[in-house]
């Protein structure tokens, strides 16, 4: 990773390595929006492991669940390259957790996206939102270095 890459990173505890692949791109010559929210998904999902928020398959008990996601197009990615996603938390509510991403081209030391989203807590059996468990709490206080504020 480039110094470039790490300084832009280095606010997030999880960074998680992806390679472009030849078929991320589509008929415009760069890479498909949806490859940019794939490469988050990995990111989110190492990150929900490492706090113990991840759940069986199929989904039961108790476990995330994408309520919301934006993503703000920087500039447009070709193969071949190298991304980083960062991946932190920035809030938790009563049963939400807001995380922020960013995806970095190793190729061009920037930012090629922002992401913001919300996953909620569900219980999977009640089909309905819960707390986010204290243990999850300050497991993400731990990760991130930091409490949050309800």
């Amino acid at each position: 990773m480039s110094s470039e890459s790490s300084d832009l990173l280095s606010s997030y505890p999880i960074v998680t390595t992806i390679p472009i692949l030849w078929g991320d791109e589509d008929a415009f010559a760069h890479v498909n929006n949806l490859a940019y929210l794939r490469w988050c998904e990995s990111s989110r999902v190492e990150y929900m492991q490492r706090v113990a928020l991840w759940t069986e398959r199929p989904p039961a008990g108790m476990g995330p669940i994408m309520a919301s996601v934006t993503c703000d197009y920087k500039i447009p990615l070709t193969y071949p390259d190298t991304i980083d996603v960062g991946t932190r938390v920035t809030a938790i509510g009563n049963s939400s957790i807001r995380m922020e991403q960013i995806v970095v081209s190793r190729r061009l030391g920037a930012i090629a996206a922002e992401i913001d989203s919300i996953i909620v807590v569900l219980d999977y059996a009640a089909g309905r939102a819960v707390r986010v468990p204290e243990h999850v709490r300050g497991a993400i206080a731990a990760l991130e270095g930091r409490t949050f504020a309800e």
